[in-house]
């Protein structure tokens, strides 16, 4: 009688986890011993999937343990990889668990780039092999039924799982087999299985028959309210319907039949067999209709016992009144079971993979972090490399400190010999020219990288749309275009990046080519620098005087400044510190990370006193310039100023400013070589990233292009036939006249072959036939009365006559096959009479059966249709 519905495996595609996943590790993680584990943790992942779902699994727990393993791993890594069609995209394929394919190949399945959708997929798998393994209990023991109860409790909380989260887990249209309703309704079966089985622990501990009775009422409303939700669908495989009204049945039956002991404890002994009918009238009704599924002749034969003792009893002991079955009270129930919650994770044996990764939110906060620590650090740092300019800038306006080192007037100063030394040690004007011919070449191959990425793009958007425009609505995927705006935006950026360091490095080189031969002097021996310089009268009398004390006192403290300031800006680059955990705390105390209130505390925590540090060194600064150009203007009130000393002046200002810019050259160069090598890297991510999903989306097209072809090839086609001739015109090419009787079925004629004539019509009955029905005898059948001689010169057209024979079902005829040609029914058809339909010729009129019309002619030529062909009586 136990005959426990279970529920089939989806079956999955094969796909390699550990590519993506590799790739995306080492675009968003830095090389070292960390890339190498998640990569390994990659590739054991994969291994995983394939023995999850690569091969037939055993109705075992160790077979389920491995997949409820795989489940919990696809949790603990979704919120780590971001699974999607333009970030890492890897596309699952599964067939319908309940599509058994069609005569031209293939099954329903669908392939999504979505993590959430292989996640619903498994955990169907998941509850389906539980069904699967407690169908296969023992349950002739405890453990049996325990061990049965429990998968199928889990099996219904999986189902139910999917039920709740499959539209929002795929966002789109599921396959039959996991939509809502069907997993719905499993989960139900399931349910009620669950309860079966407790009503049958119940059953073999004995236990009260008040209690077994309302453990089957329970499970006999759960098999009720499945089989009402399939009632009208023919999603779940044909077999479930028949077993699920009958254990309907079973379980009400066994309901009262237990309840009727109650009755007869009770001494309502009309009750008693008034429930035991009932039953009888259940159990009969299965076995009536549903005996090919369960066999209840065990039940019957119980119930059948009861029932004739019940009855026995009381009609000669009780005579107590047998009630209507509408007034019986109605029996109580008792379920002792509900679906299992799915809660990660389910394996006992599950140990995370990735243990060791963050979440994606959780990097998503530190990359903000990071970026907002990069802002800050470089306006900290550009305020004072512009201050230490403007400085510089505002010396070399003064001539300091040249002015107040230039004693005899002939010679160099000390501080522009400085700084010649310094240029020619950093490789003079050969490292700058070096430098700006290296920017074309790079900026040259970004620019390809960055054609050649937009171009796959491209490619793929326009087969997409092809596509799209020829299938219209069957072409069922996200459109290119809306998939790659993402990716439009980062190539777009990209653009704009390399356009504004296209007028960065125009910039560049103009101002260059303006300091150019000034730097140029600078990297000349100190003889030809000299040489150079115009001479002019000394200023002996200005030497020790307090105005140049006081100018060499502020210089001093103004090097200082600039000393603190390198200083300063190395310490805020080395200032380092991981946010991770930061964010991890606050991910599992919240449940979610404000990333801009704890980054904006922590930034201010941590470089406060870095940021006081530069804002009083930019005041210092601004005190000290002040006090520089008060005293360089007494300094020049006492200066002897003539022609000579004045040209001398401005050369030694031109080359301090020549130093200054040869140094913010090489700076700003180095910075964009820098630049253009970081923006390579990046443009070869995104290239990566475009060719990663214009592969995925040609492999995904190969596959719906492949569905499509099987689906057109499964639609049936309706090829148009012409009707025969002789439907539409009479033989002898007139209108048929009018008949009340219908037109015979014709046969279907394949091909647009010449039509055949019209049919001889059939043969007219004699009188003397006619006359000899009334001495048939007994038994046969009555010869109809004969067909009246037609009028005189009055046309009685074939096709009008009423057909003197059964017709059979239209068979149509090919080229070199012999169409089926009925034998012609005797009109006086006796069914006794031997080889009716096989007899090879026409019998003689001395035997014909009385009332028989004769058999037709033979075959005349011409006739389209061949003689039936001879097989001998066996």
């Amino acid at each position: 009688m136990t005959n426990f519905i279970s529920v089939q495996l989806k079956k999955a595609s094969e796909v390699d986890l550990a590519k993506p996943l590799c790739k995306f590790i080492q675009q968003s993680y830095p090389g070292g011993d960390a890339q190498a584990e998640h990569c390994r943790a990659a590739e054991e992942l994969s291994k995983l999937r394939k023995s999850a779902l690569g091969r037939p699994l055993d109705k075992h727990e160790s077979a389920l343990e491995t997949l409820l393993r795989y489940y919990d791993q696809l949790c603990s890594i979704e919120p780590k990889f971001p699974f999607s069609e333009n970030q890492v995209c890897v596309t699952f394929t599964w067939k319908d668990a309940f599509d058994k394919g069609s005569l031209f190949g293939g099954s329903a399945k669908l392939a999504l780039a979505s993590l959430g959708y292989e996640k619903t997929c498994v955990l169907f798998n998941c509850g389906a092999l539980a069904s699967q393994i407690a169908a296969e209990q023992n349950l002739d023991n405890d453990e049996g039924l325990k061990a049965a109860a429990k998968h199928y409790q889990f099996a219904s909380g999986a189902f139910q799982h999917i039920k709740d989260t499959v539209l929002s887990a795929l966002n789109r249209e599921p396959t039959v087999d996991i939509s809502p309703d069907t997993v719905g309704t499993l989960s139900l079966i399931m349910l009620a299985q669950a309860q079966e089985v407790f009503f049958l622990k119940a059953t073999r501990d004995k236990m009260k028959d008040a209690i077994i009775a309302k453990l089957a009422n329970q499970a006999a409303d759960y098999y009720g309210d499945a089989y009402k939700q399939c009632q009208y669908k023919d999603t779940l495989p044909k077999e479930v319907f028949p077993v699920l009204a009958a254990k309907h049945c079973i379980m009400q039956a066994n309901a009262e039949y237990h309840q009727s002991i109650v009755a007869k404890q009770q001494k309502k002994f009309g009750e008693e067999i008034g429930r035991l009918q009932h039953a009888a009238d259940l159990v009969k009704t299965v076995a009536s209709r549903y005996d090919e599924y369960i066999n209840v002749k065990d039940l019957v034969d119980k119930i059948n016992r009861a029932l004739t003792a019940a009855k026995k009893d009381n009609d000669f002991i009780y005579h107590d009144r047998v009630p209507d079955l509408k007034d019986l009270d109605s029996i109580g129930k008792a379920s002792l079971v509900k679906s299992t919650p799915v809660v990660v994770p389910l394996s006992q044996k599950f140990t995370d993979l990735f243990e060791k990764m963050v979440p994606l939110q959780v990097q998503q906060s530190v990359s903000v972090y990071n970026q907002r620590k990069a802002d800050l650090v470089n306006r900290s740092i550009a305020q004072m490399r512009e201050a230490t300019n403007l400085a510089n800038g505002v010396l070399a306006s003064l001539n300091l400190p040249a002015a107040i080192e230039d004693v005899s007037g002939d010679s160099v100063p000390q501080s522009i010999l400085n700084k010649s030394k310094s240029v020619i040690e950093q490789g003079g004007i050969q490292t700058v020219d070096q430098l700006i011919k290296d920017l074309p070449e790079l900026l040259q191959r970004n620019k390809e990288i960055l054609d050649e990425s937009l171009r796959l793009l491209d490619e793929e958007e326009t087969t997409d749309n092809d596509l799209r425009t020829k299938f219209k609505e069957r072409w069922q995927r996200t459109p290119s275009n809306e998939l790659y705006k993402p990716l439009r935006a980062e190539g777009a950026n990209y653009q704009n990046i390399l356009s504004k360091a296209v007028q960065a490095d125009g910039q560049v080189k103009e101002r260059y080519q303006s300091h150019r031969d000034t730097i140029a002097l600078l990297c000349k021996p100190e003889s030809e620098l000299n040489a150079a310089i115009p001479s002019a009268n000394p200023a002996k009398t200005l030497q020790g005087s307090e105005v140049v004390n006081v100018l060499r006192t502020l210089l001093a403290n103004l090097d200082e400044v600039k000393k603190e300031r390198e200083q300063l800006e190395n310490d805020l680059k080395s200032v380092n510190f991981d946010m991770t955990s930061k964010f991890l705390t606050a991910l599992a105390q919240d449940g979610a990370i404000n990333e801009e209130a704890i980054s904006v505390t922590e930034l201010d925590r941590i470089y406060g006193s870095y940021t006081q540090k530069v804002q009083e060194s930019l005041k210092k600064q601004e005190e000290l310039l002040k006090n520089i150009q008060n005293a360089h203007q007494e300094f020049s009130k006492m200066k002897q100023s003539n022609n000579e000393s004045n040209l001398r002046e401005e050369v030694l200002k031109n080359l301090a400013v020549a130093n200054d810019n040869f140094v913010e050259l090489v700076a700003n160069l180095k910075e964009g070589t820098k630049f253009y090598n970081e923006l390579t890297e990046l443009l070869l991510k995104f290239q990566n990233k475009c060719s990663d999903i214009v592969f995925a989306r040609k492999t995904e097209r190969d596959e719906l292009l492949k569905d499509l072809q099987q689906s057109i090839a499964r639609e049936p086609s309706a090829p148009s036939i012409p009707l025969p001739t002789y439907q539409t015109t009479a033989a002898g090419g007139s209108k048929p006249a009018a008949s009340s009787t219908p037109t015979p079925a014709p046969r279907t004629m394949v091909g647009t072959k010449p039509q055949p004539p019209a049919r001889p019509p059939p043969p007219v009955i004699s009188a003397a036939t006619s006359s000899s029905s009334t001495s048939a005898p007994a038994g046969t059948a009555a010869a109809p009365a004969a067909a009246p001689a037609p009028t005189p010169g009055a046309s009685a057209p074939a096709a009008s006559a009423a057909p003197s024979q059964a017709q059979g079902p239209p068979y149509p005829t090919y080229p070199g096959y012999p169409g089926y040609c009925q034998m012609p029914m005797p009109m006086g058809y006796n069914p006794y009479m031997y080889g009716q339909y096989n007899l090879p010729y026409a019998p003689s009129p001395v035997f014909q059966n009385p009332g028989q019309a004769p058999y037709p002619p033979p075959q005349q030529p011409g006739y389209p249709f061949p003689q039936q062909p001879y097989y001998p009586q066996q």
